[in-house]
């Protein structure tokens, strides 16, 4: 394949319309999404596949090596430690108002039942990006359990220390828990993808939260939200039939 041929086996649309040549060139099984992980920070192999979640390490490795090959990204190798890069080329990064708008599109337009169906490993695996500028400059704990969860595990322990990297944690880390949250996924997702809020959730007793005084009274600071929740007219979620209990 040579830069700038198609990324997929299927046969090009053969229209003569710039939408259809980008399908060609995008279209790809698992190319939106690896770029999507890449312009939130994931740069390594082994992050872009849990933070991608689904596909497998070979499929990622022939869509990385077709998407180098399109001119979307560069492997870059560190002489030193031998490890390896994907960055970003310019034109990945002149993609990404169309799909910032794509993202918008879809939290106006896709019903919000469809939009919320997810893996929560890997929904907890981006965790590690949560902002937590808001957080004491001191240890703090905050453990996740999810009610009827469809994957492998059902608590998870977020684990931030001053100056390491945020951890995110399938089992007991050893510490004091500041704060305990208590959902299921459906209702997690809402209010990460502003389908719905904290209020609603705890006032329908889908979401329970409690813990430390100063975590609790800057929940809406720390709680995760997606960067599209703040879009405009989202469609929301009808409620939901599952109650929590208490932590």
């Amino acid at each position: 394949m040579r830069q700038g041929d198609v990324m997929t086996s299927a046969k090009p649309y053969g229209l003569l319309c710039p939408v259809s040549k980008a399908c060609d060139v995008l279209g790809a099984r698992w190319t939106l999404p690896i770029l999507c992980e890449m312009w939130a920070g994931e740069t390594r192999f082994n992050d872009i596949w849990r933070a991608v979640g689904g596909v497998s390490p070979t499929v990622l490795s022939r869509r990385l090596t077709e998407m180098e090959q399109a001119g979307l990204v560069v492997r870059v190798k560190d002489p030193a430690s031998g490890t390896i890069d994907y960055m970003r080329t310019q034109k990945a990064i002149d993609l990404e108002p169309a799909l910032v708008a794509l993202g918008r599109w879809s939290q106006r337009n896709i019903d919000a039942e469809m939009a919320l169906s997810y893996d929560l490993s890997t929904l907890m695996w981006a965790m590690r990006r949560l902002d937590t500028s808001s957080f004491p400059n001191r240890r703090i704990v905050i453990r996740f359990k999810f009610n009827e969860s469809s994957g492998a595990h059902d608590k998870y322990w977020l684990l931030f220390r001053p100056g390491f990297p945020l951890e995110i944690c399938v089992d007991v880390p050893g510490f004091d828990v500041d704060v305990f949250v208590e959902t299921t996924e459906h209702s997690f997702a809402a209010v990460i993808l502003g389908r719905s809020t904290i209020e609603r959730e705890i006032g329908d007793e889908r979401l329970f939260i409690t813990g430390d005084a100063f975590m609790m009274e800057n929940l809406s600071d720390w709680f995760p939200r997606s960067n599209y929740a703040n879009t405009g007219d989202v469609l929301q979620t009808r409620g939901a039939t599952h109650t929590v209990g208490s932590c």
